[in-house]
C-alpha cells in the first residue's frame, strides 16, 4: 500500500497565516508606504549648471485615494526644474479630476508626459499569474497576443485637455521642447508598446542638435524602443510601466517586467546598449497599482528626482 503524505494541520493553518499576514501588509502598508528616490545622471554638457526633473509614473488613481494625492501634492516643495509624467495616470474612469487635484502643484512647472494603456483602457480583473505566464512565453499587452474586445475606456482626452492647458508638452509619438532653469531641454517621445501605439518612424532621425539638451520618454521600455532612442543618440530615456515589478522576492527582485526588458533593470538608473551605442536609462517603479491587485511587496511606491549633471569633458 502506498503511503500517504498529508500537511500537518498546524504547519497548514501557519501558512495561511502568514500569507494573510503578507497579503494584508501588501495591500494595507507598503501600496501606500511613498517613497522618494533619488539619482544623479552626468548628461549635460560640460560647464552646465545642474538640473532637477522629477519623474512620475504609474499613478493608477483610483477615487478616494487620499494619502496618495497628499503625497503627490507634497512632490512640488522639492523645487524641480521640470516634471516628466510617464503615463498610467488612471485606475478608474472617475479618478480624472482626483489626479489633476494631486498634480495641480507640479502643473504649475515646466512638464511634459506620455500616456499608458490605463490611461486609454479601463483595467479589467485579471489573474496575476498571466503575467509569470507571459514572461515565460515571451508575449506582453498586444504583442504576440490578441487585440482586446469590448474594453471600456478611460476618459484619455480629459487628461491630456488639461496637461496640455497647463503647458506640459504632449509628446505622443512626437517632439516637444520646454525652457526650465534658462536651459532648453528637447523632447521625444512615443505613445505605448505595450498596446502597440508606437510609431517610432515619425520620430526618428535623433535629437535637435541645438537644445542643451534631449530627452527620450516612453510608458512601456520595450527594447524595441529603447534600442531605436539608443541607436539615435539620446543620452537618457525615462520610462514607468513595470511597476518594479510590483511583487518581489525579498533580497532576491523582480519575477516579472511586463516587458521584454529584463529584471535586472527593472526599476532605478541603469544603461542599455545597443549597437555600439550606450545610454542612460531610468525606469520609474511608479506610486500606484492596478485597482484589481492593489499590493506591493519588497517593492514600495515612488517618484524620483533626478539631478542631471555635466558629462566629463
Amino acid at each position: 500500500m502506498r503511503a500517504r503524505y498529508r500537511i500537518p494541520l498546524n504547519a497548514a493553518l501557519t501558512v495561511t497565516a502568514l500569507s494573510a499576514a503578507t497579503a494584508a501588509y501588501a495591500a494595507g502598508f507598503e501600496a501606500r508606504s511613498f517613497r522618494l528616490r533619488r539619482a544623479s545622471v552626468p548628461v549635460l554638457p560640460p560647464g552646465m549648471s545642474p538640473l532637477r526633473v522629477l519623474h512620475v509614473s504609474d499613478i493608477h488613481m483610483v477615487s478616494g485615494q487620499r494619502k496618495k494625492q497628499r503625497w503627490l501634492q507634497s512632490l512640488a516643495a522639492l523645487q524641480p526644474d521640470f516634471v516628466i509624467n510617464t503615463g498610467d495616470n488612471l485606475s478608474d474612469p472617475e479618478a480624472v479630476p482626483e489626479v489633476l487635484d494631486a498634480l495641480g502643484p507640479l502643473l504649475e512647472l515646466p512638464g511634459a508626459y506620455v500616456f499608458g494603456s490605463n490611461d486609454y483602457y479601463a483595467p479589467i480583473p485579471r489573474n496575476p499569474a498571466r503575467y509569470l505566464a507571459e514572461r515565460l512565453s515571451g508575449r506582453h499587452g498586444l504583442n504576440g497576443n490578441p487585440p482586446p474586445r469590448n474594453v471600456p475606456r478611460n476618459p484619455w482626452w480629459e487628461l491630456r485637455d488639461a496637461f496640455d492647458g497647463a503647458g506640459w508638452a504632449n509628446l505622443t509619438n512626437t517632439r516637444g521642447r520646454l525652457k526650465a532653469a534658462g536651459a532648453d531641454i528637447a523632447l521625444t517621445g512615443l505613445d505605448d508598446p505595450h498596446i502597440k501605439r508606437d510609431r517610432y518612424q515619425e520620430v526618428a532621425g535623433g535629437p535637435d542638435r541645438d537644445a542643451d539638451l534631449a530627452l527620450a520618454v516612453v510608458h512601456a521600455p520595450y527594447l524595441r524602443a529603447l534600442d531605436a532612442f539608443t541607436a539615435d543618440g539620446y543620452p537618457l530615456i525615462l520610462a514607468g510601466h513595470t511597476h518594479g515589478g510590483q511583487i518581489c522576492v525579498p533580497f532576491y527582485g523582480a519575477l516579472v517586467t511586463n516587458c521584454d526588458l529584463d529584471a535586472a533593470r527593472v526599476k532605478g538608473l541603469s544603461t542599455h546598449e545597443t549597437a555600439g551605442h550606450r545610454t542612460y536609462l531610468h525606469v520609474s517603479a511608479g506610486c500606484g497599482t492596478n485597482r484589481y491587485t492593489p499590493f506591493r511587496l519588497a517593492c514600495p511606491p515612488e517618484a524620483t528626482l533626478l539631478t542631471l549633471t555635466p558629462r566629463e569633458s
